[in-house]
């Protein structure tokens, strides 16, 4: 068992940080502000060519695995919340045309998303059933050639900036299909704003990067724009969970890193009754506890991502390194505020921003509840509880 790096992922995470370096605190403290999207960073991205990490080499990508993707979302993840959103979905959320769409779709609808000529966003969540996504109630209508579709989403993150929408929607109502899984269909196609009405939700943290309301009425989508066969989405989503769920775990330590560095460099700089406050037990033991909960988390993630690049059943650990990475940067974001006492209250310190972004990681892709219980049921064999 090996826990040293690779000499590949050493080179993907230098390249990363290079191709961050120019975006530093600052930048994202007056994107916070201003709410400002992050173009400037978006673009270097795609000129790095990390969007198609996880691509097929033969339409433009790098043809890498998931831990090279943790690799780069943990880079990412150092400089914040609001860099991760930026750039997530373009990054890993066409996986189900890499594993699902036909080659003359992969031809069309990556090459774009990788260079970045395209920005996609994700419409799924809807205002009444959350995560039983089995029960949306957005519908697709087949007519003809194309399928026209009415609904509303939520929580659609870049909407405000993207052209392609990749839409989960019923093509069956539920009480006609023998099993609530069946009936849901995948589609990736134009995000049409004559027939989309986008409303911009006013949130906690993450300003740079949109979240939305998605008002659907009309939308027009073409057979070909189709991923995969009718009824079948629902089954496809099912497929990218654990991958998701890895790389949300790999930039939620990227972000906690950062705090735990913050907090530490604070401790030892600044100093009260005559000596550095990181010589008090009361400041070390609980950045100490942060280091190790961080290590613990980081060591599942990593062998989660192994166990999908290796073909190998990895649920329950992708989802208990999302729990406990979450957990972590939680606890070390706010750590870092406590540690700085009454200048962790100041946006200038940096650490404030990354309490309030660390919230995100403890919602989504799914709750720490729900976590809990699919662990619960598929490590111990207890009843299914949801």
């Amino acid at each position: 068992m090996n826990f040293d790096f690779s000499d590949d992922q050493l080179a993907i995470r230098d390249a990363v940080e290079a191709r961050c370096a120019d975006f530093g605190a600052d930048y994202w403290l007056e994107r916070d502000r201003d709410g400002r999207w992050p173009s400037e960073f978006c673009d270097a991205v795609a000129r790095g060519g990390w969007f198609g990490v996880t691509m097929p080499k033969e339409h433009g990508g790098a043809g890498l695995g998931i831990s090279a993707a943790a690799m780069v979302m943990r880079t990412i993840g150092k400089l914040g919340s609001a860099a991760v959103s930026s750039v997530h979905l373009n990054l890993f959320g066409p996986q189900p045309v890499v594993v699902f769409g036909s080659e003359a779709q992969k031809r069309r609808m990556l090459p774009p998303l990788i260079d970045g000529s395209d920005r996609a966003c994700f419409g799924v969540t809807e205002p009444s059933v959350g995560s039983d996504t089995t029960r949306i109630r957005t519908f697709a209508r087949r007519a003809g050639d194309r399928y026209i579709v009415h609904g509303q989403k939520v929580w659609t993150s870049t909407a405000q900036h993207a052209n392609k929408i990749l839409l989960v929607a019923r093509t069956t109502a539920i009480e006609a299909c023998a099993r609530p899984m069946e009936g849901v269909t995948l589609f990736y196609t134009d995000l049409d704003r004559s027939r989309v009405r986008i409303s911009e939700i006013d949130k906690m943290a993450r300003k740079a990067v949109d979240s939305n309301e998605l008002f659907i009425d009309g939308l027009e989508i073409p057979v070909e724009d189709r991923i995969g066969d009718e009824g079948q989405g629902f089954s496809y989503l099912l497929h990218g969970l654990n991958p998701e769920r890895i790389l949300v775990a790999a930039a939620a330590l990227g972000a906690a890193e950062t705090a735990l560095a913050r907090a530490t460099d604070y401790a030892r700089e600044r100093v009260v009754f005559g000596r550095p406050i990181g010589k008090n037990q009361a400041i070390q033991h609980p950045l100490a506890e942060c280091w190790m909960h961080l290590q613990s988390a980081e060591l599942l993630m990593w062998k989660a991502a192994a166990l999908y690049d290796a073909g190998k059943p990895c649920g329950v650990e992708a989802t208990a390194a999302k729990y406990l990475a979450a957990e972590a940067s939680f606890e070390t974001s706010l750590r870092a505020v406590r540690t700085h006492g009454g200048y962790g209250y100041a946006k200038e310190y940096h650490v404030e921003r990354g309490l309030r972004e660390s919230v995100l990681s403890l919602l989504a892709p799914v709750t720490q509840e729900l976590a809990l219980c699919y662990v619960a049921e598929q490590a111990l064999g207890l009843p299914k509880s949801y």
